[in-house]
């Protein structure tokens, strides 16, 4: 048997006065999704659970089939995972925005989603100047970096991790001054973010992207911080090997912490240009070695954080048509598979930030009973008899093949 997910991230959403109070994914064209719902179910599911954040790391910690409020730690472990940071029980691993700040503002969480290779030349910079004694800077990808602090002790470790720090796409046009970090430490990692907006101001690359009229990455933002989590591995969980495919490294680093294979997918980027029919082609290549693929498409979320409408229902429509349509089209006729696709949590465009309702999510493949839905929309979810309370039993659903 093999068992597929495709997961669309931040794809659900609220009805919008421009489309007519629909949502973006009610008017997006999404032929391979409803084809997936008319043969097989439709239901709705919580993957954030009551209390937690609604980020993208809990959410697909929650469809890989851990439960967040025993497994999660924090998003920066998760993508030190991936960047080969081997945490030891003192550190704490802090996700590094590169962002753009302008007279006391947050005006950019991605600093115009500046490349790789700009973006390592500036982390090298700031580690130079404000990496020392108990603070290591490590390179990511994009605007996407990470940060480890030493702490005292295994518990001192802990009292940071619980630390507030408000994840910088959440306060777009605010004012950094009333979001920066409360807790244990909070004046040495506001220090850091203060230091940094000198360090980086005036880098030659940050004077060629405004003479480009590009948003400079002018500033680091700190957030999502935790200590090594200890998981299983998802093979002696479900008794079954797979991979996962994404250009984002938390996802990756999920992976990589539940054994799971990471495949490197040629041109993928995290953004509106990314390779969707190469993440559909690879995931099939893996399918023919290995009996579970797990496919995360950041696309929709990023629109989401912008609230660029059309952006949004552009990149639905190329998940739909590119990654979910690839791999529909090769197993449609085939039994022994199963397939589930779903948003991991919703960023409506109007909010421009993630929240904590209900996704959709299609189930198809042997075993399962079609329930005469026609559409994959939230609507229809909210009118199914289908719901997983508990996100992280989403994946028993999967293999089980479950019939409400």
């Amino acid at each position: 048997m093999k068992y597929i997910v495709l997961v669309g991230d931040g794809m659900s959403g609220r009805p919008i006065e421009e489309l007519n109070d629909r949502t973006v994914l009610e008017v997006a064209h999404k032929h391979y999704m409803d084809e997936i719902v008319k043969s097989g179910k439709i239901g709705l599911a919580n993957t954030i659970p009551k209390g937690m954040t609604p980020a993208s790391d809990v959410a697909n910690l929650a469809i890989l089939g851990y439960d967040p409020q025993k497994y999660y730690t924090g998003r920066g472990p998760l993508e030190a995972a991936n960047i080969g940071v081997d945490l030891q029980a003192e550190d704490v691993a802090f996700r590094c925005n590169l962002v753009t700040q302008l007279s006391g503002k947050l005006v950019d969480y991605s600093a115009g989603h500046i490349t790789d290779k700009e973006a390592a030349i500036l982390i090298e910079h700031i580690n130079k100047f404000l990496g020392e004694g108990r603070v290591k800077f490590y390179k990511g990808t994009g605007y996407r970096h990470l940060m480890v602090l030493r702490a005292d002790s295994k518990k001192h470790a802990m009292e940071i991790s619980s630390m507030r720090c408000i994840p910088p796409h959440d306060i777009i046009g605010k004012n950094i001054s009333q979001n920066l970090p409360k807790g244990a430490e909070q004046q040495i990692i506001a220090d850091i973010m203060e230091r940094s907006k000198d360090i980086l101001q005036n880098h030659d690359i940050n004077k060629v992207r405004v003479d480009l009229r590009e948003n400079p990455a002018n500033m680091i933002w700190l957030w999502g911080q935790g200590t090594k989590p200890d998981m299983p591995f998802f093979k002696d969980l479900y008794g079954i090997s797979g991979s996962i495919i994404s250009a984002v490294d938390l996802i990756k680093g999920l992976g990589r912490i539940a054994g799971l294979e990471v495949i490197d997918v040629p041109g993928v980027t995290g953004y509106y240009d990314t390779n969707f029919k190469g993440k559909g082609e690879y995931a099939l290549r893996s399918l023919e070695e290995k009996d579970f693929i797990f496919v995360h498409v950041e696309a929709p979320d990023e629109a989401g954080h912008n609230g660029d409408i059309r952006a949004k229902i552009t990149a639905i429509e190329n998940f739909d048509k590119s990654v979910v349509g690839t791999i529909w089209e090769a197993f449609k006729d085939k039994k022994d598979f199963r397939i589930l696709v779903l948003p991991d949590h919703a960023t409506p465009v109007t909010c421009k930030t993630h929240t904590s309702d209900p996704i959709p999510f299609a189930i198809y493949g042997d075993g399962i009973e079609p329930d005469g839905a026609c559409v994959f929309t939230e609507k229809a979810a909210q009118a199914s008899n289908y719901v997983v309370k508990q996100g992280h039993l989403l994946i028993e659903n999967l293999i089980e093949g479950y019939n409400p």
